[in-house]
């Protein structure tokens, strides 16, 4: 008896690897040749890319934990990101650290700063989660999805409103000053970010990893009705993930302030479309997966910046949102599942 046929696979499918080489190979090409070149150049742009990485890692925490724990893709984290930048405005201005400043703020100052955005971004999440998404639960899955765009631009209006539409400077609570490392020049500011975030990043690992509420949280991505029968506090459980994802962004907003001159209500939307783009590629709902891929779209967009143009980076960033969803839909370290019927 005959095998029966077969059916080739579509003609997009079995081009698509050969477009997506093709595609990558000039600007492979370019950055090598510049790396060749000007290898101290390249150093430093490896370096100032994974510490933009490291924000946009701390962003993309936010998004893969509650997706873990609910399957929701919370678009206004963006936002909770772009309010702590604000905090942090208003906190150094408490401090008498304004923008006008020409030096740097104390250590304590500092700690106290980020301290209070983690904090307003953590109530801010909490919040958020009681009083939008928990009584849509268990909706249908676009109802969620249209209240969070609908939070998002609620909290963008509201800062308006509150904080006005005109950019603030950002108080230069870290003095920047150049700094040999490696052989190279580099600002402080660049090493205090990427230290800080995977400080911040460690410390998530060991919280999800050694505590008790890490493993009520695993318990809940795994399954959420065993967890219920298992006594779990769901609610306590759910509203605590919103609250660290939450003063994750805060943080990153004190550390994208310090590095960036301006803050406006629109600040959170490229960084937080990115940091969603990082958590697809690294495998949504996978925290070590949205910690790799912040790194590398961080180091994708500078090197894109530096070697290719700078008004092309975002298209190439978000290029790779599209390439990893046809290609490898559960990302670099995502697993595939099968629903079964």
């Amino acid at each position: 008896m005959s095998p029966l046929p077969t059916r080739a696979a579509p003609l997009s499918r079995r081009l698509l690897p050969a477009l997506v080489t093709l595609g990558a190979v000039y600007p492979t090409l370019l950055i090598v040749r510049g790396a060749v070149a000007r290898p101290s150049v390249f150093l430093r742009n490896v370096l100032e890319g994974l510490s933009l990485g490291g924000v946009y890692a701390l962003i993309a925490l936010g998004y893969t934990m509650v997706y873990g724990v609910l399957g929701l893709i919370n678009f206004a984290h963006s936002d909770v990101f772009m309010f702590g930048a604000y905090v942090g405005i208003f906190s150094a201005a408490f401090f008498g650290v304004l923008a006008t400043s020409s030096e740097g703020a104390p250590a304590g100052v500092v700690f106290a700063c980020l301290a209070a955005s983690m904090l307003a971004c953590a109530a801010l999440g909490v919040t958020i989660e009681r009083f939008a998404y928990r009584p849509i639960r268990k909706a249908p899955k676009l109802t969620p999805l249209v209240t969070a765009i609908g939070i998002s631009m609620l909290l963008q209006n509201v800062a308006i409103l509150v904080f006005g539409a005109t950019p603030r400077g950002f108080p230069p609570i870290v003095k920047a000053e150049p700094l040999a490392f490696l052989g190279i020049t580099i600002t402080n500011i660049k090493l205090v970010d990427l230290g800080a975030a995977l400080l911040m990043m460690v410390g998530l690992t060991l919280l999800v990893q050694k505590t008790r509420f890490g493993r009520a949280m695993r318990a809940i991505s795994t399954n959420l009705e065993a967890a219920r029968l298992m006594g779990v506090p769901i609610d306590r459980v759910i509203a605590l993930t919103f609250g660290l994802g939450s003063a994750l962004a805060g943080a990153g907003g004190i550390l994208f302030g310090i590095d960036q001159p301006r803050v406006d209500p629109l600040s959170g939307v490229q960084p937080g479309l990115k940091a969603f783009v990082a958590a697809v590629l690294g495998g949504i709902g996978n925290i070590p997966g949205a910690m790799l891929g912040g790194l590398l779209i961080g180091l994708v967009e500078q090197l894109a910046s530096a070697y290719l143009s700078s008004s092309f980076a975002p298209a190439i960033v978000f290029s790779i949102l599209v390439v990893v969803l046809l290609v490898r839909p559960a990302g670099l370290l995502g697993k595939v599942t099968r629903e079964k019927v």
